[in-house]
């Protein structure tokens, strides 16, 4: 009996022995291989060029215009040189808008300062002021409650300004941009209740300079809409400083207005899986921009990281497990519709996208993931896809439980993980919606890290899955 035991015991300890052998022996392999993803991305990467291209050549790729359809074959080209098992483009109808003429936005005849004119972006989906423009009081609020407050004996026939600035104390600037936003999206909605003639909004930036910055504003039924222009941060300074002394008369004018639904392309290209094909992990970003930019960080990094991604897979002769998916949305900006059509279609199918990756975070730095899934099935998903992670903190990333991103939100109903990069987050909104969006503004080391984390991560969801 006692030799019984011990052959068990030494048995016991062989099979142990074995099994930790194995998982350091795999542990290992897969350590080169997201080593050698790096060296890729790093020494031959192409993402920087296809920005470049995408930027300055098709820039400006709002919705539904001529710039987002050159951009759709711009990159339906690319993804055919790719060695792909299948590119296609996906219809969907997508909302429509046009800017018209410059914005002209100025202070009226100060008993201070005299007549001055501001930098003035019109919001997206706003109406126009008409041709003639429109003068009004201004009277400054730092957010919606306010307007409540005031009630519309103060508000009625004038022009509101919002001028609540992001909080500069959040370190993630994403969180002091949620704080700010809703006054952007809803302000001319809600001023229009009180009688309001039209809006000012205080571009969405830290920083003081003078691009002002543009982005989608929202109407509501049943309340008439009224124009609405985002002035610089620096103008906004300086209107306020002045508000605060006197009675302050504004111009403003523009001719905005929204379109009918035109035709567009989300652009999807594939690597067929070996063993699970499947089981779909997407990795992608929104093709459109908004029209004053090349929209280099917002979100042409997003699109050309996605593309990088099947770009190094293909280079480094990797054969996924499961089916590896780009898909490039159109309309992110003003109407998320081709989001919305890609799950509509893909829930049609009865597909499964086991995990989903969206860059729309610019091209900076890479700091980790956020990390979301439905309730159901979260915790337990996170748990084991947290352990695998230990392989990307040697390139200082992290894994952390936060929001995926717009364009994949949809796709939550399918019980997947859904995971957003997060790079550095500094100087984001220095650029975000302004005419500083371009080539210029993004670093191509930077660029080529966060295609090389996506493509780590991707590699270890394909390995192991969930």
């Amino acid at each position: 009996m006692y030799y019984f035991r011990a052959l068990v015991f030494i048995f016991f300890f062989a099979s142990q022995v074995s099994m930790l052998y194995a998982q350091e022996k795999t542990s290992d392999e897969d350590a080169f291989f997201i080593k050698s993803i790096y060296q890729k991305a790093l020494s031959q990467g192409a993402c920087y060029q296809w920005l470049s291209d995408l930027s300055t050549q098709h820039g400006g790729r709002i919705a539904g215009s001529a710039q987002s359809a050159g951009a759709v074959e711009f990159v339906r080209q690319i993804l055919d040189t790719l060695q792909l098992d299948s590119v296609w483009l996906q219809p969907c109808m997508v909302s429509s808008w046009e800017r018209g003429e410059k914005e002209q936005v100025r202070i009226v005849n100060s008993p201070s300062r005299g007549t001055i004119d501001l930098g003035g972006l019109a919001l997206g989906n706003t109406i126009g002021t008409g041709t003639a423009g429109l003068t009004a009081e201004v009277i400054e609020v730092q957010g919606l409650d306010e307007l409540e407050e005031l009630g519309r004996s103060k508000i009625e026939g004038k022009i509101v300004f919002f001028n609540r600035p992001m909080d500069p104390t959040q370190l993630r600037t994403f969180n002091a941009y949620g704080g700010a936003v809703d006054q952007r999206v809803y302000g001319a909605a809600r001023a229009a209740r009180f009688g309001a003639v039209g809006v000012l909004v205080r571009s969405l930036t830290t920083r003081l300079d003078d691009f002002p910055h543009t982005g989608v504003s929202v109407y509501e039924e049943g309340t008439p809409p009224i124009p609405s222009i985002a002035i610089s941060t620096l103008d906004a300074e300086l209107l306020s400083q002045l508000a605060r002394k006197e009675k302050v008369q504004v111009f403003m004018r523009n001719t905005s207005s929204p379109r009918p639904d035109q035709p567009s392309f989300n652009v999807i290209g594939e690597i067929r899986g070996s063993e699970f094909p499947e089981e779909i992990i997407l990795v992608g970003g929104h093709l459109d921009s908004w029209d004053v930019a090349g929209g280099a960080h917002d979100d042409g990094a997003g699109c050309v990281h996605a593309m990088e991604v099947l770009r190094i897979l293909n280079q480094l002769n990797y054969r996924p497990k499961r089916t590896i998916r780009c898909v490039l949305f159109m309309n992110e900006e003003n109407g998320l519709k081709g989001a919305l059509k890609y799950a509509e279609v893909s829930n049609a199918k009865n597909e499964f996208h086991m995990a989903a990756i969206e860059s729309d975070a610019g091209g900076f730095t890479p700091r980790g993931f956020s990390c979301t899934a439905d309730e159901s099935v979260f915790v337990e998903q996170f748990k084991k896809i947290i352990q695998r992670f230990s392989l990307m903190e040697p390139y200082g990333l992290y894994l952390s439980k936060g929001g995926g991103g717009a364009d994949i939100n949809p796709l939550k109903s399918q019980k997947g993980l859904l995971f957003g990069l997060r790079p550095d987050s500094q100087r984001y909104f220095d650029y975000h919606h302004a005419a500083n969006d371009n080539i210029d503004a993004v670093n191509k080391r930077e660029l080529e890290l966060g295609a090389a984390a996506i493509t780590g991560l991707l590699y270890l969801l394909d390995q192991y899955g969930l």
